[in-house]
């Protein structure tokens, strides 16, 4: 039986879910960001 199909699914599995977390990090982090500007200007 040969294992580089599942070896394969394995990275994109990792790799996806890594890129996916660190867009949502980014996407947080540029919320909390533009947050913490607004409450500095009042």
């Amino acid at each position: 039986m040969n294992p580089w199909p599942f070896v394969i699914g394995a990275y994109a599995l990792t790799l996806g879910g890594t890129a996916a977390m660190a867009a949502a990090a980014w996407i947080a982090m540029r919320r909390a960001e533009a947050q913490a500007e607004r409450q500095r200007k009042k």
